[in-house]
Parts: structure tokens; sequence; C-alpha cells
């Protein structure tokens, strides 16, 4: 997960800006995170929007980055039943879509839980 750190204040940002929002610095620099953090918040999808109908119902949630930055992302590999806040989870790259049988599949970022995370 790579995004950027003021090089002026320490603020961290995922995704990638170019201006600090903390100082208004443009001093930014690329930053590699972890990919480890906490569920801050989440909700569980059981209507999909148009595109992701086939692995119902899945989990959406805000995700603390260690790191300090926020970033909503899916939650995978896990019951949705058995996510809770302040869980621990990782980063891992996953298939967000695919465009028809023979289109592009698209990859991303979703977060899992860590085995004995609590």
């Amino acid at each position: 997960m790579e995004g950027t750190v003021c090089a002026d204040c320490g603020a961290k940002f995922f995704p990638p800006r170019q201006v600090c929002a903390e100082c208004k610095s443009s001093n930014l620099t690329p930053h590699e995170f972890d990919g480890h953090g906490a569920i801050y918040s989440f909700t569980t999808v059981r209507q999909a929007p148009l595109g992701f109908e086939g692995n119902l119902p899945y989990v959406v949630g805000m995700v603390k980055l260690d790191e300090g930055p926020m970033i909503e992302a899916q939650i995978t590999d896990v019951n949705p039943d058995d996510v809770r806040i302040g869980q621990r989870v990782e980063m891992v790259i996953r298939k967000l879509r695919e465009y028809g049988k023979e289109g592009a599949v698209v990859y991303g970022y979703k977060f899992r839980p860590i085995a004995n995370g609590n």
C-alpha cells in the first residue's frame, strides 16, 4: 500500500496526496504502509450495486491503519457475523470485479482478519 508522508509535519495519507491536509505543504514523499490496522466501523451489504452481486452478503468497513490513516475497504475471508469493531486486519490483494467473461479482471486491496487478532 503506497501512500505519502509530509516531510514537514509527518502526516501520512492513503491514497497518496499532492498537498498535505494538515499543514498545506506540497513537500510529500512516497510512504509504504505495512497494511495492518483495526476495524473502526463496518456494515454488511445484503443488496449489492450492479456488478457486485456475486458474493452476497459481504462486509465493507472503515479500517484505521496502525500508521494513522483511515480507509474504506471490503473485509474479506470472514463470515459477516464474525466481524467486530476493533478486530485486527491485514491488507490483501483480491479480485474487485470482472468485466464480462473475457473482459478485464480488476484487482485491488481488501482487508482480512488476522489469525488470533482480537
